[in-house]
């Protein structure tokens, strides 16, 4: 897929990889590009660092007459949405003593937030015969996350959801990619961590968002299903 003059949208795209991934886009030429966060104030600086060409939307992913909502005021004010992606996660950092709550949260935000995006924005792209679902889950979605469980668990089912969606709808037109990064430089590794902020996380190995966004964008280019911007990932699966 090229990104010349279409139609984005990105969750969890107010700061850090969803941020970077908005930046690409626009880079490379997108006609617009919707940020979607869970907070106001944030989503509305990243569109205007953005600038013109983006715009912001405060939504919970786990909400899922949210995130048709979503789809609908963008279609409504933009045009055919041409790439959605599903990039919103959270983590844990439980193991089994993780409460009720704490898994429903995860799990509608970490799955099921990939659900109802492909639901409420498949129709469109089907009667056209032509889109992309991109769904940002983790290395931990092919491995695991030593610390998380709900984590672990919740982004290998996310792993399996982009999968279904590209055995489904793959020959109508969707192409599907899923992307699965291992240490980011983020605020989600830095309260992992249990660091104040991003700006304090020292480990060798992370990457930065942007670097992300560059493998994304080839990736995207090439259709490939698994988007490894750590390589090492493919052969620790193996």
């Amino acid at each position: 897929m090229e990104l010349q003059d279409r139609v984005a949208v990105v969750t969890g795209g107010a700061k850090g990889i969803g941020f970077a991934l908005a930046e690409a886009f626009l880079h490379e030429g997108a006609r617009h590009v919707v940020v979607a966060d869970l907070t106001g104030a944030e989503v509305d600086a990243a569109a205007a660092a953005l600038g013109d060409r983006a715009s912001g939307a405060t939504v919970d992913v786990a909400d899922r007459g949210a995130v048709a909502g979503l789809v609908a005021h963008v279609e409504a004010e933009h045009g055919p949405i041409d790439l959605f992606v599903s990039n919103a996660g959270i983590g844990t950092g439980a193991g089994v003593e993780a409460s009720d709550e704490v898994w429903d949260r995860i799990w509608k935000v970490n799955v099921l937030a990939h659900v109802y995006a492909a639901e409420a924005v498949l129709p469109s792209m089907l009667a056209r015969g032509e889109g992309y679902l991109l769904s940002t889950a983790s290395a931990a979605g092919l491995l695991s996350q030593i610390g998380d469980l709900p984590y672990s668990a919740t982004k290998h089912a996310a792993v399996a959801v982009a999968e279904w969606l590209a055995i489904t709808y793959g020959t109508q037109g969707i192409s599907v990619s899923c992307l699965c990064p291992q240490g980011v430089r983020t605020d989600l590794l830095a309260n992992a961590m249990g660091l104040s902020s991003v700006e304090t996380v020292v480990s060798q190995g992370l990457l930065e968002p942007a670097d992300v966004a560059a493998a994304v964008i080839a990736g995207l280019r090439a259709e490939e299903f698994l988007i490894l911007p750590h390589p090492e990932v493919a052969e620790y699966y193996r």
